[in-house]
């Protein structure tokens, strides 16, 4: 390492164990880097970073708790309290593939497998800390939101031979600010000129970016679609695929995207709870309830532990035992009512602050355990028709538990208040806008809920009243097209009415439609009996 550059830097090493400590500090000191600081929590970092700038950290991957040095980078990046033009590194003994690629997600300066050699450590600082040095300038007017200036002064290092080892940084960094600055056309004009020289993932990922930004969405599918596979695009690749599948209000194919990363880097929070998003517009109350559930698990001890984690996980589990068969609602509703037990054990206050919440949520749960007196007993206790402090997923909450019990009136006024809310802020996600809408919608079209729409359908087909079975069979499958058991029964009872000839084109789409939940789905013996004979029917006609 280049003497003048080791002397110059205040190091700051977070590692709890002490022989590691013990290595680290004699690797550093055999590089000329002598200006030392150690910390072994997270709390004894902050106040050292709150006091003295540094320009390199180096970071383990785990501290006292699981996570911490992670969690540690991950609220400093969120809480914008590093300079850019400091250089973090992770290490880390566990080399775990979601581990690995939760840390290149975080995207810290160098991440180094332990243990390390001297001269492995040489290598990789010195390239961190000369390339720091070198786009100094650029870093510390990105930070001063100077983006127009960063860009100039990016032109400046791009111009300068010394500097041609971080011209890949320094592109890529003028790629960012281009998207960064709404500079689209710039941005996209930018991207293909590298990748006509060399295709590389964050070029073609940009490009991509820029592209979907244009508005050329089919364009910008055929780029990301070429590096969904490599590695080091894989993430967000499917990221950006989702934002491709919303914009064309795919939403089932934007959840599938979305789930699929989220798989693969299962500690990115938001991804989870956006997941949650998705699912609930797309009607999969499964992958509704499974993803808030993870959300609420992976937060835990992170900077995104909260009360609103479980609650929403609770809700989950509603919607879904609203739509699952008779005899798996027990196990869902059982499952519920852990992730409030979780929450009243994580955060002990929560039952007292959160105490309206809770009664909804109770109602809710009663409603389904078919103990409709005790659910309105509860309903009976919330703060009346004040609705001013609750938020817009309590304010949903209600609108559900009223409908349920019938109160369709005070369902329709909550849901108008959500609406109202929703319009005078212009920073709301417009994907709770779309399933706002979408609640609203099939709460006054459609007054039974799930259970009981199919139960009627089926009485109706059962006494010959082919009509009514099939606009129920079809309600029921509008907020349930997730059940193979209720696309079986619409199928069938589209069948009946056509004969199986003649069938016109929206008959045929909704029928292939049925086929593609039934099939992809779980039938019984019986059901599956039953599925036979249809298709044999439909035989040639489809």
């Amino acid at each position: 390492m280049d003497y003048k550059l080791a002397q110059s830097c205040k190091v700051l090493v977070l590692d709890d164990i002490q022989l590691a400590q013990g290595y680290i500090k004699y690797s550093l000191k055999e590089l000329g880097l002598t200006d030392l600081y150690y910390a072994d929590r997270t709390e004894t970092a902050l106040k050292q970073l709150k006091d003295t700038r540094f320009d390199l950290i180096l970071c383990a991957y785990d501290l006292k708790h699981e996570q911490e040095g992670y969690n540690l980078y991950e609220r400093l990046k969120q809480e914008q309290r590093l300079p850019s033009s400091t250089a973090f590194v992770i290490t880390s003994a566990d080399t775990s593939a979601h581990i690995v690629r939760a840390i290149i997600e975080l995207q810290p300066d160098e991440f180094i497998v332990k243990p390390f050699t001297v001269k492995s450590l040489d290598k990789r600082l010195s390239v961190v800390l000369e390339r720091k040095r070198a786009l100094r300038n650029v870093y510390q007017l990105m930070d001063q939101q100077e983006f127009n200036a960063a860009l100039q002064e990016l032109e400046v290092v791009l111009t300068n031979p010394a500097h041609s080892r971080f011209y890949p940084t320094a592109l890529r960094l003028k790629g960012d600010l281009l998207l960064k600055l709404e500079q689209y056309e710039s941005a996209r004009d930018f991207y293909e000129a590298i990748v006509s020289v060399q295709s590389f993932s964050w070029a073609e990922l940009g490009l991509a970016k820029a592209l979907l930004a244009l508005g050329d969405n089919d364009e910008a599918e055929k780029r990301i679609l070429r590096i969904a596979f490599k590695p080091d695009a894989q993430l967000a690749a499917y990221d950006l695929l989702k934002d491709v599948n919303i914009q064309r209000q795919d939403y089932n194919s934007a959840l599938e995207s979305l789930v699929t990363a989220a798989q693969l880097s299962p500690h990115n929070i938001e991804r989870h709870k956006e997941a949650v998003d998705l699912a609930r517009l797309a009607h999969d109350h499964q992958a509704q309830f499974e993803s808030a559930k993870k959300a609420a698990r992976y937060a835990r001890q992170t900077l995104h532990d909260h009360p609103d984690n479980y609650l929403t996980a609770a809700r989950a589990g509603l919607d879904y035992a609203m739509t699952v068969e008779d005899n798996d609602v027990p196990d869902v509703l059982h499952q519920t009512q852990e992730c409030i037990k979780q929450m009243t054990s994580s955060f002990p206050t929560a039952k007292n602050e959160y105490d309206e919440q809770l009664n909804v949520v109770n109602a809710r749960l009663n409603f389904l355990y078919d103990d409709e007196q005790k659910a309105q007993k509860l309903i009976n206790q919330l703060s009346g028709d004040v609705l001013e402090n609750d938020d817009l997923e309590t304010l949903l909450d209600k609108a559900k538990t009223f409908h349920a019990l019938g109160l369709y009136e005070r369902s329709e006024k909550v849901m108008n208040e959500v609406e109202q809310r929703c319009h005078q802020d212009d920073q709301q996600s417009r994907l709770f806008i779309q399933y706002v809408k979408q609640e609203k919608r099939e709460k006054s079209a459609i007054r039974m809920n799930p259970r009981e729409l199919n139960n009627s359908a089926v009485s109706s087909y059962q006494s010959g009243d082919l009509n009514k079975a099939l606009k129920t069979f079809r309600q029921a499958y509008t907020i349930m097209p997730k059940s193979p058991s209720i696309a079986l029964n619409l199928l069938q009872a589209l069948t009946d009415k056509t004969g199986g000839i003649n069938i016109n084109k929206n008959v045929e789409q909704l029928m292939h439609r049925c086929i593609r939940t039934i099939e992809s789905g779980e039938l019984s013996e019986d059901q599956h009996s039953r599925y036979q004979q249809i298709r044999a029917k439909l035989e040639g006609s489809l």
